[in-house]
């Protein structure tokens, strides 16, 4: 038994969505609804939901402030915005979960499959990604984000520029710093690529992802590239033509 919040200004979209809900997630026995930031923390104050969905964009106090009010949650907050390119990317680098609107109902369906396979709420490393969060959106450039890495040693965060390459191996990811010592996360190479490429990133492979700030020469066979900590890293012939276009190389 599962208990959601939905916070949103506009009606039709906490109607549409506790609709999705009901309908698709039966999980969630109880849904209660909040307008604004201040209705959602009266609510709390006896309410104790395991799901928020927070919608990001709100007049007068939006879904960061609302972040920002916290002070010890136990529930999982998944964001509901309009495509917003500078907060999506905010909320992807914090590793947080959200929807686009209007709401999928399959996409809502794999938000809450994602979330039963978390179960436990770990509050402190939440607040840490609210956190994060919050720096992030206030930065006025996307390249000044900070990457949340998940670990078995807590959250890190990486800014783009320490980032050297990262190397894939099954469900794990090796990320390589200009601070030496390797992060091992459970995030897939997958999960990066797709959030990075659009910063220059390139898969040079189907294991490696590559910083094109660290990338130092390339082989004149164009078999493998060279990066600022002196490694080789190999470019498969399915990404060789890809790879020389996107370094301008002749």
């Amino acid at each position: 038994m599962i208990k959601a919040l939905i916070i949103d200004d506009e009606p039709k979209a906490r109607t549409v969505l506790k609709y999705y809900i009901e309908s698709f997630v039966e999980e969630i026995t109880e849904i209660r609804q909040a307008e604004s930031v201040d209705q959602a923390l009266e609510i709390l104050r006896n309410y104790n939901p395991g799901i928020v969905f927070l919608d990001v964009e709100m007049p007068k106090r939006n879904g960061f402030d609302f972040l920002r009010s916290l002070v010890n949650p136990s529930f999982e907050v998944i964001f509901t915005t309009a495509y917003n390119q500078y907060a999506v990317q905010a909320i992807r680098f914090s590793a947080l979960d959200y929807l686009l609107k209007p709401v999928d109902p399959d996409e809502l369906r794999f938000a809450m499959d994602r979330y039963l396979k978390i179960q436990k709420v770990d509050a402190k490393s939440n607040l840490i990604l609210y956190d994060n969060l919050v720096h992030n959106i206030g930065k006025s450039e996307i390249n000044d984000f900070r990457l949340a890495i998940p670990s078995k040693d807590g959250v890190l965060f990486l800014t783009l520029e320490q980032i050297i390459r990262m190397q894939g191996d099954g469900n794990y990811t090796f990320i390589h710093t200009t601070n030496k010592k390797p992060i091992v996360t459970s995030k897939t190479l997958k999960y990066f690529d797709e959030m990075l490429e659009e910063f220059g990133f390139i898969r040079t492979h189907k294991s490696h992802l590559v910083n094109p700030k660290h990338i130092s020469q390339m082989s004149h066979d164009h078999g493998y590239i060279v990066v600022s900590d002196g490694t080789e890293v190999e470019i498969s012939r399915r990404k060789k033509l890809e790879v020389i276009k996107l370094l301008n190389v002749r």
